[in-house]
């Protein structure tokens, strides 16, 4: 899988959009960046993180209760800073600031919580083409995810709720990506769609149901297909 740009985007839904936009540009730092409307009474605010994007998403309507994904803790290097300060956003996400370098974090790390090591391994070298670094360490461009193993580890949830509900890889080819990842061993969350000029993108889900985005983004490939 050929992607677009060596750095993972966060998607994330608030509960209290203003609570949750003053924390996280006044508390962890986050520059804003643009406000995109997604459709339906949907926006992203979008922050950017040391080439990664957070997508901060807030609806008109109030976020459903759903159980969280295995999503648990976002990381985020920080030169400024000396020791890992950890820290609860209004709506209980846990992120960390961690000195740049920290467990090898130069841009952002994401922890999981999923049931089958051994599985999502296969999943993230085979689906997605990621690097190992270890067993249980894979590299995406600069960004890490981090697999610990956990029997209870949520994941079969829907991707409307609060919390970090997916993660995006920028790609060539939207299409051929989701069915490569289809080929080997994903499944289908949401069929590839395009929104406006802006990108063309497809939802894929990892052995415990997690969302993955394979977006095609107009601004860094270039012209969408028709």
């Amino acid at each position: 899988m050929k992607l677009a740009k060596p750095h993972v985007d966060v998607g994330l839904m608030a509960r209290d959009a203003e609570a949750m936009l003053a924390f996280w540009q006044g508390e962890v730092g986050l520059p804003f960046e643009e406000l995109l409307p997604t459709g339906g009474g949907n926006h992203q605010h979008r922050h950017a993180m040391n080439g990664s994007v957070l997508k901060l998403n807030a609806s008109r309507e109030p976020a459903p209760d759903s159980p969280p994904t295995g999503y648990r803790e976002l990381w985020i290097a920080d030169d400024s800073i000396s020791e890992p300060r950890a820290l609860l956003d209004p709506d209980g996400n846990r992120v960390s600031r961690v000195p740049s370098g920290y467990q090898g974090v130069v841009g952002i790390g994401v922890r999981l919580g999923v049931r089958d090591t051994a599985a999502h391994a296969r999943f993230y070298e085979e689906a997605l083409g990621l690097e190992p670094v270890d067993a249980a360490t894979f590299r995406c461009g600069d960004s890490l995810f981090f697999l610990d193993e956990d029997a209870s580890a949520g994941g079969d949830s829907s991707i409307v709720g609060t919390g970090y509900r997916y993660l995006t890889l920028q790609v060539f080819d939207c299409d051929a990506a989701t069915a490569f990842a289809l080929a080997h061993g994903g499944t289908l969350g949401a069929p590839a769609r395009t929104l406006g000029k802006v990108a063309r993108f497809s939802m894929v889900r990892d052995p415990d149901g997690n969302w993955i985005e394979l977006s095609q983004r107009r601004s860094l490939t270039g012209d969408l297909p028709d």
